[in-house]
């Protein structure tokens, strides 16, 4: 059963698939192998593709899309558009989603239902080597890398999928994640942390960094809690609150602002966090979580150990005195 894409709406007049094939229930596309696409190179205004929807899929098709890897690093207005460009295709037992072998065209999300990925082997038949039930994605490499399909993908029991084009899945995940990666190299090169690293060094991180909108006055980490990344400040500034002993009050012993970064401590020390950092007004920030941090940070470790340190009693000293820190330490 080969998927037929529905009418679909745009947000301009103008048809941005006009040099598209028309998809039929029957027959193949043409190789889409020469059509690689390079986000570099895209200039043009994007033209958002529209699947008319009710109130209760789209707020399943949230449910679905914010819980799926590929797409946490999009931002709210991306997800959205990701959420207008999908549309729903129910399957039936039996139906080959996806065939081994051929063009990309659709990725998938699971609403609903079991199905195997299989491949072929020497003798003709077809081994599973992945089961999905209810759950997960598929379909994307093909369209990431510009390849045939790796696998096919077969319904085990009726179900509803939710599908997206390669060209707009193409210019939503790819271009974000390019822009993305532009953005946050040249943040990167402004800290004072990494500016030895090298360039591949600097693009590895910030392909790791996820951007998280924090309010004024809410706490990014707390006092104690068992630390989970590091954060990198992209815009705004953020109160660092320390309680000393028995005290309950909290003490204002430092700021963090634009280009500054915060977490590391209890990172490179296996502790628990050892001070609030709250938002002084509204922020935002890039996260690097721990296993990111640990396998893209190694030649800073050091540096990091003795800097933060060293910072930390300093801002000990001037809130709390020598005597408190030297405790402290």
């Amino acid at each position: 059963m080969r998927l037929q894409e529905p009418e679909r709406e745009h947000s301009s007049d103008e048809d941005m698939y006009s040099d598209e094939p028309v998809y039929r229930g029957t027959g193949r596309r043409g190789t889409v192998f020469a059509e690689a696409y390079n986000p570099e190179e895209d200039d043009e205004d994007d033209v958002k593709v529209v699947h008319p929807k009710s109130d209760e899929q789209r707020a399943r098709l949230q449910e679905r899309v914010k819980s799926q890897l590929l797409f946490r690093m999009l931002e709210q207005d991306q997800l959205s558009e990701v959420i207008d460009a999908m549309f729903e295709h129910r399957v039936e037992a039996g139906d080959m989603v996806i065939k081994q072998g051929d063009d990309g065209d659709f990725f998938y999300v699971v609403e609903e239902g079991a199905y195997h990925a299989l491949i072929d082997i020497e003798d003709g038949s077809m081994k599973k080597v992945f089961e999905y039930n209810g759950d997960g994605n598929f379909g994307e490499l093909a369209l990431l890398y510009n390849m045939p399909r790796a696998a096919s993908i077969q319904a085990q029991t009726a179900g509803s999928l939710w599908a997206m084009d390669r060209q707009t899945f193409r210019k939503i995940v790819l271009k974000s994640a390019f822009q993305k990666r532009k953005m946050y190299e040249s943040f990167l090169e402004s800290v004072s942390l990494l500016q030895h690293l090298e360039k591949y060094e600097r693009e590895n991180i910030a392909d790791a960094l996820v951007s998280q909108t924090i309010p004024k006055g809410q706490p990014v980490v707390k006092q104690g809690d068992e630390a989970d990344g590091m954060y990198f400040v992209e815009a705004g500034t953020l109160v660092v609150l320390k309680k000393m002993g028995e005290e309950e009050e909290e003490k204002v012993v430092n700021e963090v602002q634009q280009g500054g970064y915060f977490g590391e401590l209890a990172l490179v020390n296996h502790a628990p966090r050892a001070a609030t950092v709250a938002a002084k007004d509204d922020v935002r920030v890039a996260f690097l979580d721990v296993m990111a941090f640990e396998r893209l940070l190694g030649p800073c470790m050091d540096m990091m150990r003795a800097r933060a340190s060293e910072e930390y009693r300093h801002q000990l000293v001037k809130v709390f005195g020598d005597q408190v820190a030297a405790l402290a330490n």
